[in-house]
């Protein structure tokens, strides 16, 4: 595959990485939901799949921000990385 199309396909999954997932933020945003830790803890872990998605998820932005935290070619940048991380989401 050409440089220009690995390019373009990573921006679009990076594209559907943050806007799938937040449409179905909103969503449960709409319904009542919250970022309040007990509620928030409580719904995703709803059941056995939401718990192994949750952790699953959690686990690998872990271990992605704890690469780009020792990488210092990225200088003070690593840590905007990191906080996107968690707070845009890791896909």
């Amino acid at each position: 595959m050409q440089a220009h199309y690995l390019r373009a396909f990573l921006y679009l999954l990076a594209i559907a990485g943050m806007a799938i997932p937040w449409y179905f933020n909103l969503v449960y945003f709409q319904a009542g939901g919250s970022v309040a830790p007990d509620v928030y803890w409580r719904d995703a872990g709803a059941n056995a799949l939401t718990t192994g998605i949750t952790v699953d998820v959690y686990l690998a932005a872990v271990a992605f921000s704890a690469w780009l935290a020792s990488d210092r070619r990225l200088g003070v940048w690593r840590w905007a990385y990191v906080a996107a991380c968690f707070g845009i989401g890791l896909a």
